[in-house]
């Protein structure tokens, strides 16, 4: 079984699509189609600016190149995905390779969820901190001990185990990141972002994405998408809307989803769709045993021809993907060295029977 996931903000740099741009020509198209619809030189923004790490454009410029690398993938290999997933923004690429959302319209929604998420907080009310070394539920308690009703934090990314980010007002963030480290957290790092990131403080950002959405048609869907929200699948265009609302304000369930996709439905193989590897650095610490490619480039066709559904993660182990670094929305391991003893210790899964407090709420009403 084989999942495509297509990554988040973070995952932007200088010259990102021009590979593809420059050697297929379905990839010039969608930076022509993605150009056209919002007014700007995407083609420009991605290979030449700095501009593109803003947030207003990081989002539509990933969605495009993600798009892109999908559409080249279909044309060069026709390749049969059973799932597909994406991490907080990468879900409107997911939901474009499912079938269920028109392009055109994904990347309108996303230049306006760009716009919002950075308008929804004036700057310095907001943070966010990378918390290594603890488990989920103790991340969870400590946001929980110290949130007040005008001093909010919370988990905003599961990445792995070991890997919890967190956001809200950043006097709380402080406060939970220095207690995070008194209870034995092995590093906490606190993050230069633009916005308190799926936080109840993007609440402003919710009410104006709805107008946009309401205005979107939702087709079927022609592969099932595992969401972040609930990490489980979701096959009804109907629950889209609600889906990509909800998951402004509550966490990404990266490692859950993973899991879900891997224990749950037989996935052992994934296939990471858009620019850089963030997200395979990742999988590979969560799944170690599945096969995990990843294609943004022409030379990675080459890497990945013929492998999937097959013994394609063979002679690829020189590419494991290790090492701390933080770029951007997600932090993640992505140099070719030995894996960082802060993550060797043991942390408990906490993924299918514990219930995150961002959703106690939500249960209850359901």
């Amino acid at each position: 079984m084989l999942s495509l996931v297509f990554p988040g903000q973070g995952s932007q740099y200088v010259g990102m699509g021009k590979d593809l741009y420059d050697n297929f020509q379905i990839a010039r198209d969608t930076f022509a189609q993605a150009s056209e619809k919002l007014k700007i030189d995407l083609r420009k923004m991605c290979f030449e600016s700095e501009d593109v790490h803003l947030t207003v454009n990081a989002q539509p410029a990933i969605l495009t190149v993600s798009t892109a690398a999908f559409r080249v993938l279909q044309s060069e290999k026709d390749i049969k995905a059973d799932f597909v997933a994406g991490h907080s923004l990468g879900e409107y690429s997911a939901l474009v390779a499912s079938g269920s959302l028109d392009f055109e319209d994904a990347i309108w929604a996303v230049r306006k969820r760009g716009e919002y998420t950075q308008q929804a907080v004036p700057l310095g009310v907001g943070g966010m901190a990378a918390v290594l070394g603890l488990g989920d539920e103790e991340v969870d308690k400590i946001c929980l001990e110290v949130s007040e009703e005008d001093s909010y934090v919370s988990a905003a990314n599961y990445n792995s185990l070991g890997q919890v980010v967190i956001s809200g007002v950043k006097k709380a963030v402080e406060s939970a990141a220095k207690l995070a480290k008194e209870a034995g957290a092995k590093r906490v790092v606190l993050l230069d972002v633009s916005a308190p990131f799926h936080s109840k403080l993007m609440k402003s950002a919710v009410e104006r994405m709805q107008n946009v959405l309401d205005t979107i048609k939702f087709l079927d869907f022609e592969i099932p998408m595992v969401t972040n929200f609930d990490a489980r699948t979701i096959t009804d265009k109907s629950k889209i809307k609600r889906l990509l609302l909800d998951q402004l304000t509550s966490p990404v369930l990266w490692h859950q989803s993973i899991n879900y996709l891997n224990s749950n439905l037989g996935v052992k193989s994934f296939l990471e769709v858009g620019p850089k590897n963030v997200l395979s650095g990742l999988i590979k610490r969560i799944v170690p045993d599945c096969n995990i490619l990843n294609f943004g480039e022409k030379a990675d066709l080459e890497k990945s021809r013929n492998r999937v559904h097959s013994n394609w993660l063979q002679n690829f182990t020189e590419n494991r993907v290790f090492n701390y670094r933080w770029f951007g929305m997600i932090f993640y391991l992505d140099a070719n060295t030995p894996p960082p003893q802060l993550l060797e210790t043991n942390v408990s899964l906490g993924s299918f029977n514990y219930v995150f407090p961002q959703h106690e709420q939500y249960r209850q009403e359901c």
